[in-house]
């Protein structure tokens, strides 16, 4: 293996929380804790290669449509009648 190809260990420090996360995560995905977290570092590099977040546009796009989810499924837990409550 090339000194290149050689991967570093580097000391990683999460809290409790991020960490159950992630386990749960990576399970769910069928990867070890350490290969879960090298998977997502790599695919936030190839993204920001990409370019990132550099279309606001469609970002406001995105995060307008999830508010509006959010808005749909608020009223659809709020009771129809508000007078049958007590």
């Amino acid at each position: 293996m090339a000194d290149n190809d050689k991967k570093k260990q580097i000391p990683l420090r999460l809290s409790a929380s991020l960490y159950e996360e992630l386990a749960r995560w990576a399970e769910d995905d069928f990867r070890s804790l350490n290969g879960q977290i090298e998977f997502l570092l790599t695919e936030c590099v190839k993204y920001r290669k990409k370019g990132g977040n550099k279309n606001k546009n469609e970002s406001d796009r995105v995060i307008a449509a999830l508010e509006d989810l959010k808005a749909l499924i608020n009223e659809a837990r709020e009771p129809e009648n508000n007078d049958d409550l007590p």
